[in-house]
């Protein structure tokens, strides 16, 4: 038994990929590659025909990277500048440099501004020329893999942040009224709970709503976990789906 729930959790783990940094050392939050792979296979203005596979997130210079501030998921890299690779499928007719340019502006833009990361750079590699362009846009096998579903409904939070947080009831409601929280919803192998407080520590797990950059709802998500006692003083998000839209 001990083998089989072990094995599960490898499974999970691996499911979710690398967890990694959003945003600087000081804000505290992270998102799975998986949901960070599912937004940029969809990013705006991937030109018509292209196919992404292989896209892979990782840090630039690991041994670089800063500590961030606060106690981060397990497994999570720290808060440094990501590297982007991916192998690129082309269809037929475009100039080859010029389409892997407007594809890496295209990655670049969904990275940074449409999620927060922080990228230093885009490696493509053309893998495959196509005799005909590539049917659903790039990435289409794989654009159900980052998409939260419905927000769950809830009842308003009548606590105002920075108020004192007393008790994870009272942290849940604080998140979901956060404005962009879809859900909560935990990804963590063996962290069931997607509120769960340790000490003076909270680690908060959700979805993203469609039109928020994910780096910013988080940072609104631990200013209105945080506060004095007997609030958590310090906080980490991680960011497991992002809604498409």
């Amino acid at each position: 038994m001990a083998a089989n729930g072990l094995a599960h959790t490898v499974r999970q783990q691996l499911g979710i990929g690398r967890i990694l940094p959003l945003g600087g050392p000081a804000d505290g939050a992270w998102i799975t590659e998986r949901a960070a792979r599912a937004a940029l296979l969809r990013a705006p203005g991937t030109p018509p025909g292209v196919r992404l596979d292989a896209l892979r997130l990782s840090l630039a210079t690991p041994g670089e990277a800063p500590a961030p501030t606060v106690p981060a998921p397990p497994s999570a890299l720290p808060p440094g500048r990501l590297r982007i690779t991916a192998d690129l499928a082309a269809p037929p007719g475009r100039p080859l440099p010029a389409l892997a340019a407007h594809v890496r502006t295209a990655l670049l833009a969904a990275a940074e501004d449409g999620l927060g990361l922080r990228v230093s750079a885009v490696d493509l590699r053309i893998g495959e020329l196509l005799d005909a362009p590539a049917e659903g846009g790039p990435g289409d096998g794989d654009r159900t893999a980052g998409r939260a579903a419905a927000p769950a409904a809830t009842a308003p939070a009548t606590a105002e942040p920075g108020d004192a947080a007393t008790d994870p009831a009272d942290l849940v409601a604080r998140v979901l009224a956060v404005p962009g929280v879809a859900r909560l919803a935990p990804a963590l192998a063996g962290r069931s709970r997607p509120v769960a407080r340790t000490g003076d520590h909270v680690l908060v797990q959700l979805a993203t709503a469609a039109g928020h950059r994910p780096v910013d709802v988080a940072r609104a998500v631990r200013r209105a976990v945080t506060g004095p006692p007997p609030a958590p003083q310090s906080a980490a998000v991680l960011v497991t789906a992002v809604a498409d839209g």
